[in-house]
């Protein structure tokens, strides 16, 4: 079956590049706004019984681009595609994967609800922050990958960085399997920042608690610190003050998804990082290194539900 490629207002570039790796060709969409706010779709091309793989970011307006994406998938069926997957680098709401107070919307749920109703067939997403969900394939009922580009940073850490002596840290429980993936990469030790109570007080709001890293020992070590996602920054720099204190030499930064809200950049290199790396889910300053090269290679492979 003949496969296409679009790309949403938040993903065009990208979209482009990935039909360029993959040599699946490429159709432009018209995609405007009205005065009002609604949003105008048309697809400039055939897509009559083929297979149409839709690439959406949802990022900064992930609203404006959910609701963009709902518009070009549904009309997709209606105009004939036979198939429709959607690749979302950035997977907006992910993160509200529970309800953590009484009557709250647990918004992953409803998105994925959505994304399934509307006429998606398959999906594609990069590093999702899975945490209380054991896989992407417990959250969707249509086959599902999760694409980690985590090796990609890695390698562009590798020949464009100079470690020397280096470790590999996450900065919380959260963030092992990345760490444990770019070690692995990089030939390197891993470790995690972890808490440890040093007072006898359980509850934490009044006990003394430190955070080490779990069993490395970092002095004068070039230190990685890998994460899917870089907000605000806090979590990056709050790691950073606790390797200075052990005594590591230099400090790198290596992320999936650059959201840098509220000048999370110019803080984490105040707080003394020496690089930034990130990848183009969301267009950044620091979007280093492109995901097209791994979408591409899971669409022609067909996907492995993760």
């Amino acid at each position: 079956m003949e496969e296409v490629i679009i790309g949403g207002s938040s993903a065009q570039v990208l979209a482009l590049r990935i039909a360029r790796e993959s040599g699946i060709p490429f159709i432009k969409l018209d995609l405007k706004k009205f005065p009002d706010g609604e949003r105008y779709v048309r697809v400039l091309g055939d897509v009559d019984g083929k297979t149409v793989n839709v690439v959406q970011s949802m990022y900064q307006q992930p609203d404006d681009y959910l609701l963009e994406y709902f518009l070009i998938v549904d009309n997709l069926k209606d105009i004939g595609a036979s198939k429709v997957k959607g690749i979302i680098p950035y997977f907006a709401y992910a993160r509200q994967d529970g309800r953590f107070n009484p009557g709250e919307a647990f918004s992953l749920k409803t998105v994925v609800n959505l994304i399934e109703t509307v006429g998606t067939d398959e999906v594609y997403t990069i590093d999702l922050h899975l945490h209380r969900i054991e896989s992407i394939s417990k959250l969707f009922k249509i086959p599902s990958t999760n694409i980690t580009v985590v090796p990609d940073l890695a390698r562009y850490v590798k020949q464009n960085v100079k470690l020397r002596n280096p470790a590999v840290i996450g900065p919380d429980e959260e963030a092992e399997q990345w760490a444990k993936v770019a070690a692995e990469e990089l030939g390197a030790e891993y470790d995690i920042l972890e808490k440890q109570r040093i007072s006898s007080r359980e509850d934490e709001k009044y006990g003394e608690v430190s955070i080490k890293p779990r069993t490395l020992s970092l002095k004068g070590r070039d230190v990685l610190i890998v994460d899917d996602i870089i907000s605000t920054g806090g979590t990056i720099i709050k790691a950073m003050d606790v390797l200075k204190k052990s005594g590591v030499s230099k400090i790198y930064v290596m992320a999936c998804h650059p959201v840098l809200v509220e000048n999370a950049l110019m803080k984490i290199y105040e707080a003394g990082a020496d690089t930034i790396i990130a990848t183009d889910t969301i267009p950044s300053p620091i979007s280093y290194v492109s995901v097209a090269p791994a979408i591409a290679a899971a669409i022609k492979k067909g996907g492995i539900t993760l």
